[in-house]
């Protein structure tokens, strides 16, 4: 399927404007008076929404997170709630549920006692409380837990309290710093699953924050990716993988092969032509923003990258010396180099080859102009 068609059958087309919950305006945060973690930063999180922020270590994305839960100030800006300025508003009266990488939760409590704990000191009636507390445990599915305590517990039993903790006094907004960060590989893509289960059944507001790119294609509505603090695109997964703003985004979301060159030519058609350091010209989609004669990124997934069929016409052949080979199952992972040096990765499915070539031997790729895209370097904006 054409990149263009996929991405629109993918994306959300909603009937009317998604009402805005939290709005970031200007909101600029530093530290040391000199350098900026977070940078002129706009964003509108959606009501109802599962918004994630993604990006590396030091890009912005959590200090963003502790800006809205209010353990951070901005140090310009206005970060709205609600419609209501919240910048000065202390923690526990925002109406804001969280959920940290660690729990936090308390050890010399049960976990009926960790879970009455934030209605109690909201002061509802104690009927009310064992109520709600009993309602929030049976829905992470622990009803019969009431009376272990955190040490008792395994890890993802810890973090479904603490997501239920999060949950049980009714918060307009929950948000998530790493939390899945502590568990194995097996039980966090369990738990991917059951957090975004429980976001759809109940309708909250939940910002999470991730590096893993792997989780936040798996349980996005929507992707801020940010680098530098600066966000450099926010869309739907299917929108951030198969048409990346930029070339940080292409590289950062799923695998990638990313080819540096210099845009020759820019047709009316959308299409461009790029001509790589070795001079080998490749006809390719334009990505916002490229202009002929400035330098690009070609970039092309590994699972679009296929072997040329002999003699059959293709648009975009190169040459290429196979150096490993990596069989992983149900594909073959291929490196390769091509003729300038610039190396490249193919995944290739087991039951779509005839045969595959062995280290050492020179084949012929052919790059579908629909899948290569000429994107403009990124930059830290």
């Amino acid at each position: 399927m054409h990149r263009d068609a996929f991405v629109a059958c993918q994306a959300d087309a909603p009937a009317a404007t998604p009402e805005v919950l939290v709005a970031f305006r200007g909101v600029r945060k530093t530290y040391d008076g000199d350098t900026l973690i977070v940078r002129n930063l706009d964003l509108d999180i959606r009501r109802g929404e599962f918004l994630t922020l993604l990006g590396p270590s030091g890009s912005g994305k959590t200090t963003c997170l502790m800006m809205l839960a209010g353990f951070e100030t901005p140090t310009s800006g206005e970060i709205r709630l609600a419609g209501q300025v919240i910048n000065r508003l202390p923690p526990h009266r925002r109406n804001i549920g969280m959920v940290f990488q660690n729990y936090a939760l308390f050890p010399h409590m049960t976990v009926l006692e960790n879970l009455r704990f934030p209605l109690a000191v909201r002061k509802l009636p104690a009927p009310e409380i064992d109520a709600r507390a009993r309602r929030a445990l049976a829905m992470v599915q622990l009803a019969g837990f009431e009376s272990r305590y955190p040490q008792q517990l395994s890890g993802g039993q810890q973090q479904r309290i603490a997501l239920a903790r999060a949950l049980v006094f009714d918060p307009q907004l929950v948000l998530m710093d790493e939390p899945l960060g502590a568990l194995d590989k097996q039980l966090r893509e369990h738990m991917q699953l059951e957090i975004k289960h429980i976001h759809e059944s109940l309708g909250v507001t939940f910002v999470f924050v991730t590096h893993d790119q792997g989780e936040a294609l798996t349980m996005s509505d929507r992707i801020a990716v940010f680098n530098h603090g600066v966000i450099q695109q926010i869309d739907t997964p299917a929108a951030l993988y198969e048409s990346p703003a930029n070339a940080f985004v292409a590289g950062f979301i799923g695998e990638n092969n990313a080819l540096a060159g210099r845009l020759a030519t820019l047709t009316t058609d959308g299409r461009c032509t790029v001509t790589l350091a070795d001079g080998t010209g490749l006809v390719a989609s334009a990505g916002a923003g490229v202009r002929a004669g400035e330098p690009v990124v070609v970039s092309i997934r590994p699972e679009r990258v296929r072997l040329a069929r002999p003699g059959a016409p293709a648009i975009n052949r190169v040459g290429a010396r196979l150096i490993e080979q990596i069989y992983l199952g149900d594909h073959l992972r291929l490196r390769m180099q091509l003729a300038g040096g610039e190396p490249v990765t193919m995944k290739a499915p087991i039951s779509q080859l005839d045969r595959c070539p062995g280290p050492g031997e020179t084949v012929e790729l052919e790059l579908a102009p629909e899948h290569l895209l000429a994107l403009e370097p990124a930059t830290p904006g």
